[in-house]
């Protein structure tokens, strides 16, 4: 684990990126502290293998590293690393196809929804059923879903980025943004009302 100096660890992204920049190797190790977990979380949607998770996200971090020099705040410093992270993922699968850990990326496993994250918990019976039964059915509807609308939903409720940000990632204006977004939980809701209705 890092040593972290807590001066350092009060800093925002955007000045701890500066620092790297200058060559400060600690600052680095505080976004790497920071964000390992969300980064561990990322690559889970795409392998299931812990050791090759592990992988993944060191290759992330390194390939990060050694491009700090092109961050230029155009987008939050997440944004940045989460397709770094993405493509290390990508790159892996490619690489290593026969992998029996990895998913495919459109499967309804890699768009799966923990339903604890959806749902109030009021677990008697018939609310764990009717709970499971909504997940399913979130679960078909995302994987229904044309991929940019599947992919910008994903982006939103799940990994929660701003729509500045996945307007980055997506490169598509705001606008395309929130109309994917829209579609998207307009299809996911009808599905839902389906099943309260029957």
């Amino acid at each position: 684990m890092f040593s972290v100096n807590e001066n350092l660890k009060a800093q925002s992204d955007e000045s701890l990126v500066v620092r790297v920049q200058a060559g400060d190797s600690k600052a680095y190790n505080v976004l790497v502290i920071k964000y390992q977990h969300k980064v561990a979380q990322i690559i889970s949607k795409f392998v299931s293998n812990t050791a090759d998770i592990n992988d993944i996200a060191q290759d992330a971090f390194i390939s990060a590293y050694k491009s700090i020099n092109s961050f230029r705040g155009e987008s939050s410093f997440y944004t940045w690393l989460y397709r770094i992270v993405v493509n290390s993922a990508k790159t892996f699968l490619k690489s290593n196809s026969r992998s029996k850990n990895s998913v495919d990326v459109d499967s309804p496993e890699f768009q799966s929804i923990d339903e604890q994250e959806i749902l109030a918990s009021n677990e008697t019976p018939d609310r764990i059923i009717e709970s499971h039964e909504l997940q399913q059915v979130i679960v078909k509807a995302l994987s229904e879903l044309p991929e940019e609308l599947r992919n910008a939903i994903t982006l939103r409720e799940i990994d929660g980025m701003s729509y500045e940000d996945m307007a980055v990632v997506l490169k598509v204006p705001v606008g395309t943004v929130r109309s994917r977004i829209f579609r998207a939980r307009q299809y996911i809701e009808s599905k839902m009302s389906n099943l309260a209705a029957k």
